[in-house]
């Protein structure tokens, strides 16, 4: 049998051997395996055969990748080594290049003297970079001298030190970054620690104006791939801005690429050896010999070194690659390296004196920061993928906070949640039922709610001051989701028991939220205080319409039930009101001894004051109370109003009938239930009950029970 193949300890092999084979077909494999198998049990076996295969191989596949991603890893690295190996060449070579050409220079400057027939050439051609490199310290100065001088507004930038000279100099045309559109043409000097950009002076040859400098240290070089007709331009980066530049061919742009980049590892490399320099312990002088033997003692005090003069070693290896690895990590997005990098440097420098060279260091750390700083913000931004829930934030949430920047980690974890309960809202599918999309967007919201605010309390625990951010987001979110709720139940004219069952709903949800600690029921009252008021005293309103409609057709008859049947669900509605005393009321062959007018009013009265209890809250007592009033008064006048009215003795002993009732059973009823529901009796009722029994102790009198 084929489902006996994966039994025994070879079977899972040869099953995936089966399903690995070139010629598998499924369809053909599945339609063998159901005409073999015995029945639904061989089936199940054979199911779970396959999927603890399919697990098996899924399990694989990830030790697969782990291997592999740790493979690229270490191969990154190791290519990372051989380009500063490659860099460490390069430097090597060219420094032998340039002495070689320096030599050269100075033999071509040594014929020139020799020959007056020679002359300078000019000083606007385009320098290469053996050009600018040769002549000695004193040609290249006066070399940088002679252009700048041509240049106006650099009078400050003439060189004051004979470190500053001039490696390469052209024209280039500039296009906008955004249109690629031509914008000037420009002649670029590039010396050996910054960038000077001046633009052509009208009118006047071989004059330019300044236009802007840039220091290497900040400068960014990056091709620009050829796209016809834009070709031969090279993108230079300078925060927060970035110029596009046209070189005149392919040969000189390659030129200026190569140049600018040997420029920059010059000016790192220089750098680095003067950090090194000024990091070295400089010798003691030696003080003179002195004959006081008392000087001895003191001068033995004076050796030692006090904590002000302590040297701070920044040759140390990882404080050189300090910045570099913050690159590193900032570019491969490993957030807490980056902080642990920084709070290493914190605590080596903590107890260290603040020098020239320590400045230097945390100015370009501080940049890092910054950088890192704004990749966190846009990791947190709305704009990023809302995705994963507020535990997706937590990583970059964690180091702001470790950065020292709780609050603004505050203020931007809550608006990235505040756009996530917003689109989640917001992309729930409206049912036709209203109460179905209440439940949904109770889920929805209050979930969401219940997540933030644990996330926030593991997230921020040390921080109490940002509570009382969280609790202002928690009301402002709490107002959006009234305003989908309002939008649903209240503004759509839904009936009375519906908009009491959802809010009912939303309040159960919101007591979830107690478990942590915050109760926002008052908030949910007070948002929905105005629109659960227009409700009430809306179906107040047809009630009291249908009573007055009711009684301008009253007849004064008792009611016939026809059947049994209609007689008993009578009995169940009745009892359901909280009138016990039914049966009381009723006769023989389903008659009742009520009018239509009192039963109908009776039924619709309670429904009323359940459905109102179900919405009920402080603010609503004396809504709900006044219009119970107005409904009962609606009633009472009209029995009073036809006792005093009606002639016909027979009618006039079944309106006090229907009013014993009305008085004696619905009233108290009324009034039980609503200090039931509300927790204190109600004065009103009571004066209300006392102004009918006042009546029916002198029924001809025409005092008005208002």
């Amino acid at each position: 049998m084929a489902l006996g193949e994966g039994g025994g300890g070879g079977g899972g092999s040869r099953l995936r051997r089966q399903l690995e084979s070139g010629g598998f077909v499924a369809g053909e494999y599945v339609k063998q395996l159901s005409q073999q198998s015995d029945g639904d049990r061989d089936l199940q076996e054979h199911r779970q055969r396959i999927q603890a295969l399919s697990e098996e191989t899924a399990q694989s596949l990830k030790r697969n990748v782990y291997q592999n991603y740790r493979q690229f890893i270490e191969t990154a690295r190791e290519i990372s080594y051989l380009e500063s190996e490659m860099y460490q060449l390069s430097h090597i070579l060219t420094e032998q290049k340039g002495i070689m050409e320096a030599v050269t220079q100075a033999l071509l400057l040594q014929a020139d003297r020799d020959d007056p027939a020679l002359g300078p050439s000019d000083p606007f051609l385009p320098l290469s970079g053996k050009e600018a490199a040769g002549g000695g310290e004193e040609g290249r100065q006066r070399t940088l001298t002679t252009l700048l001088e041509k240049v106006e507004g650099c009078r400050d930038l003439l060189p004051e030190s004979p470190g500053k000279f001039l490696v390469y100099n052209g024209e280039l045309l500039e296009y906008d970054a955004d249109h690629m559109a031509q914008i000037q043409r420009v002649h670029a000097f590039l010396m050996n620690d910054c960038l000077l950009v001046a633009t052509a002076l009208p009118n006047r040859r071989g004059a330019y104006r300044y236009d802007a400098l840039y220091p290497l240290d900040g400068l960014a070089v990056v091709n620009v791939k050829d796209n016809p007709p834009m070709k031969d331009m090279f993108k230079l980066l300078m925060f927060p801005e970035s110029r596009i530049f046209q070189a005149e061919n392919a040969k000189i742009k390659k030129e200026w690429l190569e140049v600018l980049e040997e420029t920059k590892r010059n000016r790192a490399l220089s750098e680095k050896r003067r950090l090194e320099q000024e990091a070295m312990p400089r010798p003691a002088p030696t003080p003179p010999e002195s004959t006081n033997p008392f000087e001895e003692e003191e001068e033995e005090e004076e050796e030692e070194p006090s904590a002000e003069e302590e040297a701070v070693d920044l040759s140390l290896e990882w404080i050189q690659e300090l910045p570099e690895d913050l690159d590193v990590c900032i570019a491969q997005r490993d957030f807490e390296g980056a902080v642990d990098l920084l709070d290493k440097l914190n605590e080596y420098l903590a107890d260290k004196p603040v020098s020239q060279p320590v400045k230097e260091l945390r100015a370009k750390v501080d940049e890092r920061v910054r950088q890192l700083t704004d990749v966190l913000v846009f990791e947190l931004s709305p704009d990023r993928s809302l995705r994963g829930g507020p535990r997706a934030t937590r990583r970059a949430v964690s180091q702001l906070i470790r950065l020292g920047q709780s609050t603004k980690a505050c203020e931007l974890f809550l608006k990235n949640r505040a756009a996530a309960v917003h689109t989640a809202i917001r992309q729930l599918r409206i049912e036709g039922a209203t109460l179905l999309y209440i439940h949904k967007l109770c889920h929805v919201f209050f979930t969401s709610l219940l997540e933030t605010a644990r996330e926030f309390e593991t997230d921020f625990a040390g921080n109490n001051g940002c509570y009382s951010a969280f609790v202002v987001w928690a009301r402002s979110s709490m107002r959006m989701f009234v305003d989908a709720f309002s939008k649903q139940v209240f503004d759509s004219k839904e009936s009375l028991s519906t908009a009491a069952e959802c809010v009912k709903v939303a309040k159960e949800h919101c007591k979830q939220l107690s478990e942590i600690g915050l109760d926002l029921t008052f908030i949910i009252h007070a948002l929905l205080v105005k629109d659960i008021k227009g409700a009430l005293q809306s179906y107040k309103d047809i009630i009291i319409e249908a009573t007055k409609h009711r009684n301008s057709e009253e007849m004064w008859r008792r009611m016939n039930l026809m059947t049994p049947e209609a007689l008993g669900k009578l009995r169940e509605e009745m009892r359901s009101c909280g009138v016990g005393n039914f049966d009381q009321y009723t006769g023989d062959d389903c008659w009742v001894n009520l009018s239509y007018t009192v039963v109908a009013f009776t039924k619709q009265t309670m429904a009323f004051l359940e459905e109102a209890l179900k919405l009920y809250f402080p603010e609503l007592h004396m809504v709900l109370l006044e219009s119970l009033v107005e409904i009962i008064l609606v009633a009472v006048q009209h029995v009073d109003y036809s006792l005093r009215c009606e002639q016909d003795p027979e009618k006039k002993a079944f309106i006090r009938q229907n009013a014993s009732f009305l008085y004696e059973t619905v009233l108290p009823v009324v009034e039980k239930r609503f200090e039931e529901g509300v927790g204190k009796p109600a004065k009103q009722l009571q004066d209300l009950r006392n102004a009918s029994r006042l009546m029916r102790v002198n029924p001809e009198s025409t005092t008005s029970v208002v």
